[in-house]
């Protein structure tokens, strides 16, 4: 599990993600609702209205509202937008525990502790359905995705499935039959006074109370989750429903329990303070995360995002299964990348993606990273687990050709180990689980055993040498003299990348950047406040990154800016121009284009390229106080003065770097008594001026 965010709070009941923005809302045991930035990890608002706790919670799918329920048996509308409630609905007579708008109609579904679900129309603002027949507190209801189903979960333990398709076609549309059906029969649903809702399935099978319910996004299945600690699978046709296996491992009562929108897994959290997160076909639990005090209450998942909230005790976290960043390599004009289990190559010159080859199966670990060599065509597959003891890695033979529809599936070597890279043409470096080092040849076979510095992860430094990473430092080494060259203070590296002349490395860190030279001395640090995410060396070596946010720059001196913002987080794999391409969370190869001008224009006047400075100035649209204040801070008045088009700063530059003559001018145009006193003084000083400047600073005294 990756925590991406985390808060402290009163214990949280309700979560929802905003399906577009990094938004997550959290209900409180305290009565409060809080509206958090997980990726600025910043809380942008508070709504403070009901009495006690809220335990439902919704953000609308498209309009700027969100709904909530609490023990005040409240249900509340509110726009975000106007950070204010709109209107509230009455008629529950028992604390809400759930509420959830349709993604389609108007509606609202809650679910309350007086034993009813029911329907509401928001924008009438009124109740159109009340669904009797559970005889506990209703613990939750919520729609189908994409039929006219209710699901809902109550402490009488049972799961009750609900067809609401005659509310829809009295309410909402004419339905299956289309319109003509509709007009031909128009009260026909309602001629024996038929139920706009009624029970279709009644699951039985738990011993305790059932706090939860959902339905699978595509397939008939639902998940419940109960007091007796146990998470059971039920299938359903249109004639029965039937429960499928059972999920046992929790051992306190199950608060929450969902199905992954996109894999295969089931994810529970308890009051046994443990998310589990289970195989949906084999029913068995793949991984465990404990808290040490805070039991969980709720879990929500982001509707396209790999992003999970949980909701405890003390607060809540965002939290992913697994990273997303791709594994990739780039050598010369292509891009090496595994996707969906195959090997990708790009080439950057024809554009053409083809799949490689397939990679050997049985690794329940995602790729973490991967090393190329060109000279034996031969790639290194890195697998990391959550278990150190557990990850591997794979020598694969690139095949020289191969089928991009059907690639082969090649023989690899496995073996264990945390990180494997090249160090030669026909050796690599292994850091096994014991974190030594291990120098292996082609057919995986060691060849010696390195003494090296205490490590937990290493990096390629070019033939025969390594990065070695530490706590707080990472270490140059070299391979053949078995001996330190250089060390750098820096803790928690998690990515280095060099440029394509070995000349400069960054160092990335979980916010921190840091740029050395071959010899590892330290040319620059750049803090972030959000995540940095990849970079890569352009050709003028400006070194381009990514954070959470935005694409940025920074120079081997310490300047550094925005480029441009980003939308979702993209991984860069090369810049050649103003183009920056990437891979984005899902593999897929992206060119974006980039603004240069800022950055190139800094370089060229810190290799003192005047010309190159002058003819940007002339044709390049550098406007802006940020650009004249860098050229003043710099020390470079007489540039700034072709961007200036107020007299007063033009003045005052003219004066700085002794352009006496457009000093002059500006102050024919300013003409203050100031001005001409200051000329006066600077013309004396510099006593080579005109006598035609001269007199008429006389006759303007």
């Amino acid at each position: 599990m990756l925590t991406k965010f985390e808060t402290k709070s009163a214990r949280v009941k309700g979560l929802s993600f905003h399906p577009k923005r990094p938004w997550v809302l959290t209900t409180l045991h305290t009565g409060v609702i809080q509206l958090w930035d997980y990726r600025m990890c910043t809380l942008l608002d508070k709504f403070d209205e009901h009495d006690g706790p809220v335990r439902g919670v919704c953000f609308h799918s498209q309009q700027p509202l969100f709904v909530s329920g609490g023990d005040d048996y409240k249900i509340k509308v509110w726009n975000y937008k106007h950070r204010r409630c709109i209107f509230t609905l009455l008629g529950h007579l028992d604390y809400i525990r759930t509420t959830f708008f349709h993604h389609d109609y108007p509606w609202i579904l809650s679910a309350s502790d007086d034993q009813t679900i029911r329907i509401w129309n928001w924008q009438s603002r009124t109740c159109i359905s009340v669904l009797t027949g559970h005889n506990h507190y209703v613990m939750c209801a919520n729609f189908h995705p994409s039929e006219d189903l209710i699901v809902s979960a109550s402490l009488d333990q049972s799961v009750r499935v609900w067809d609401i398709s005659g509310l829809r076609r009295k309410n909402v549309a004419p339905g299956p039959g289309g319109l003509d059906d509709h007009l031909k029969h128009p009260g026909h649903t309602d001629l024996f006074g038929a139920a706009d809702a009624v029970v279709k399935h009644v699951l039985e099978g738990h011993d305790r109370g059932v706090n939860w319910a959902a339905f699978h996004p595509t397939m008939p299945l639902i998940i419940s989750g109960a007091d007796d600690r146990q998470v059971k699978l039920w299938r359903m046709n249109e004639a029965k429903a039937w429960e499928v296996d059972t999920c046992r491992g929790h051992y306190n009562n199950v608060s929450c329990t969902i199905f992954h929108p996109r894999q295969e897994l089931i994810i529970s959290n308890s009051e046994d303070k443990s998310i589990r997160v289970w195989d949906l076909s084999k029913r068995t639990c793949l991984q465990t995360f404990r808290r040490e005090t805070d039991r969980f209450w709720v879990i929500a998942a982001h509707p396209t995002l790999n992003l999970f909230a949980a909701g405890h005790d003390s607060g809540m976290i965002v939290f992913k299964l697994e990273r997303e960043r791709p594994a990739f390599v780039l050598h010369a004009n292509v891009l090496y990348y595994v996707k969906d289990k195959f090997l990708r190559m790009l080439d950057f010159g024809t554009s053409k993606d083809v799949a490689v080859m397939q990679l050997r199966g049985g690794s329940k670990a995602n790729v973490y990273s991967m090393s190329y060599n060109p000279a034996e065509n031969a790639v290194l597959i890195c697998c990391r687990s959550p278990n150190p003891d557990n990850s591997t890695y794979d020598l694969y033979a690139v095949p020289k050709s191969s089928d991009s529809q059907n690639p082969d599936a090649p023989e690899g070597r496995r073996s264990s180990g945390l990180t494997a890279v090249w160090v030669a043409r026909n050796r690599f470096a292994v850091l096994d689980r014991t974190h030594s080092i291990t120098i292996k040849n082609l057919k995986n076979e060691v060849s010696k055993k390195v003494q090296a510095p205490n490590c937990d992860d290493m990096f390629y430094a070019g033939t025969g040498s390594l990065l070695l990473r530490d706590t707080d430092s990472v270490t140059l080494f070299d391979v053949q003299q078995k001996r330190t060259l250089a060390s750098v203070k820096m803790s928690k590296v998690r990515y280095v990348i060099w440029s394509s002349d070995m000349s400069h490395v960054a160092l990335l860190g979980k916010h921190l950047i840091t740029i050395c030279n071959r010899k590892m001395e330290t040319l620059c640090s750049i803090h972030e406040n959000t995540r940095v995410k990849s970079g890569a060396w352009d050709e003028s070596g400006v070194f381009i990154y990514t954070t959470s946010n935005h694409i940025k720059y920074a120079i081997t001196n310490g300047d550094h800016g925005i480029i441009r913002t980003l939308d979702l987080p993209i991984y860069i794999t090369r810049v050649k121009g103003n183009s920056v391409y990437c891979l984005d969370r899902e593999c897929r190869p992206r060119v974006l284009g980039i603004d240069s001008t800022e950055f190139k224009f800094k370089l060229a006047l810190i290799n003192r390229k005047y010309d190159e400075v002058l003819n940007m100035v002339r044709n390049a649209k550098l406007v802006g106080q940020s650009i004249i204040a860098y050229l003043q801070e710099k020390g470079y008045p007489e540039v700034a003065l072709h961007f200036v088009k107020d007299e007063k700063t033009r003045f005052g530059l003219a004066l700085e770097c002794g352009n006496l003559e457009i000093a002059l001018e500006a102050a024919r145009a300013l003409d203050s008594k100031a001005c001409w006193e200051k000329l006066g003084e600077a013309a004396l000083l510099q006593g080579a001026y005109s006598t035609n400047a001269l007199n008429e600073l006389v006759r303007m005294h």
